[in-house]
């Protein structure tokens, strides 16, 4: 068997047994949208929930990309890119699965005095903890934490070991704790309202919103440099509003998953964080 189509007969494995795949380049992320594709100009896969469908061949749109069909896995686009994966990619929730994400030690050690045991498979770093049911993904519930599920990839490392046990209500009640609070520097100056508004003018919903959304196309389109990217993005964010106090745990929350996606850790995206803050002086 040739080493370059190895993860193409795995994903065909993994296919048949109902669990969507898709590969990973280098970095272990999905492959970027195709140029008729970009800033989602198709309109969207029909499984990402955005209006029209997409009928382009090539691998786009990262986890809705995932496939059961082999016909697709094996067409002329996806065996190119096998060709340049590094490892398979799947996509839990469309699968009925649901991957708790341990970074570190200390997340294992939590999530066994804290979970019930299932399915374990071991990462460079850590361990997934995998259960039967999907759920809302969401990233950072606790440190080292992340829940992999719908709208969400994972990679495939190896079947593991243990009974896989139904999701239970623990890890669902994970995803609704809020993510870490943004905090303002103690000695950061307030930016001048306004004449006559009375309050910080970056409150305007309008602006903000704007600034975020800049923030996140930014990060989404970027084909290379992604560290470097979203640092930029960042430091452009807390350089406008992170000062005033206007940014808010779900904008946040929007910039690192917006990272994310593009396959940034959880760690890359606090340390980026923190060094625009730095930077910054705040």
């Amino acid at each position: 068997m040739s080493d370059t189509l190895y993860p193409q007969h795995l994903a065909l494995s993994l296919a048949a047994s109902g669990v969507p795949v898709l590969p990973l380049r280098r970095g272990k992320v999905p492959f970027g949208n195709c140029p008729a594709c970009a800033d989602n100009a198709c309109g969207g896969r029909p499984n990402m929930k955005t209006p029209g469908p997409c009928d382009c061949p090539d691998v786009c749109h990262a986890w809705a990309a995932a496939t059961t069909d082999p016909a697709v896995i094996v067409s002329p686009p996806w065996r190119a890119a096998w060709r340049r994966a590094v490892c398979v990619g799947y996509h839990p929730g469309g699968a009925r699965l649901t991957v708790v994400d341990l970074d570190d030690a200390e997340a294992i050690a939590w999530a066994r005095g804290s979970l019930p045991a299932t399915r374990t498979v071991p990462t460079t770093r850590g361990e997934h903890w995998i259960y039967q049911g999907a759920m809302p993904s969401s990233n950072a519930v606790r440190p080292g934490v992340d829940i992999k599920s719908s709208m969400s990839y994972a990679r495939y490392l190896g079947p593991g070991t243990g009974t896989m046990t139904d999701l239970p209500d623990a890890v669902r009640a994970l995803a609704v704790k809020k993510p870490p609070t943004v905090r303002s520097a103690p000695h950061a100056a307030a930016v001048p309202a306004g004449p006559g508004s009375g309050e910080c003018p970056h409150r305007t919903p309008a602006y903000l919103e704007r600034g975020i959304a800049m923030a996140v196309q930014r990060i989404t389109t970027a084909r290379s440099a992604i560290h470097a990217t979203v640092y930029g993005a960042f430091l452009a964010v807390l350089s406008r509003h992170g000062r005033c106090g206007c940014l808010t745990d779900t904008h946040v929350a929007r910039l690192f998953t917006a990272a994310q996606t593009k396959g940034e850790t959880l760690r890359h995206c606090t340390d980026a964080w923190n060094n625009a803050r730095t930077t910054l002086g705040m």
